[in-house]
């Protein structure tokens, strides 16, 4: 395995067709969804991201074939009056799992969130997906409490759609 680690660039051809590719081999899987992206979300997503100053995209290589993709957006953390990094998606093709793709995909996050200046690197993950809590958990990842008293964070969402 000759894996490769870079940050995309959505103005690249092979990128996006490796970003759209891989986004939609996750929705397809139960843990993204179970349905295939729609056809204006395949049409649009690169033209869209490349609007984005404060999105990036990691991908990863394996003998030049994609296998991993993270998907990344800056925000901002009051309580540190300092820019974050969330990873809104993570995914490993399957043929790649178990090999540390994902713990070198997001080294490559935290470098840039150094880079960047940001006081943490945040992400969401399904209660049921024991791998990827295994993969989180290994890269430094924990759940997020302020007091223990009150639990952990849990997120929500409200569609607008």
């Amino acid at each position: 395995m000759a894996l490769t680690i870079i940050v995309a660039d959505y103005h690249n051809a092979a990128h996006a067709a490796d970003i759209l590719s891989l986004l939609n081999y996750y929705a397809l899987d139960p843990m993204g969804g179970g349905a295939a992206l729609k056809p204006d979300v395949q049409s649009n997503l690169i033209g869209e991201l490349q609007k984005i100053d404060h999105a990036f995209s990691v991908l990863a290589y394996d003998d030049e074939k994609p296998v991993g993709l993270v998907n990344c957006f800056e925000a901002f953390s009051t309580f540190n009056c300092a820019p974050l990094i969330n990873i809104h998606d993570v995914v490993v093709h399957e043929s790649s799992r178990g090999k540390g793709t994902c713990q070198h995909m997001l080294e490559q996050v935290k470098q840039v969130a150094r880079e960047r200046g940001c006081c943490k690197v945040t992400l969401e993950v399904l209660t049921g997906n024991e791998a990827a809590k295994r993969a989180y958990h290994k890269a430094g990842f924990s759940g997020y409490e302020l007091d223990p008293e009150m639990g952990h964070a849990v997120f929500w969402q409200h569609s607008l759609n």
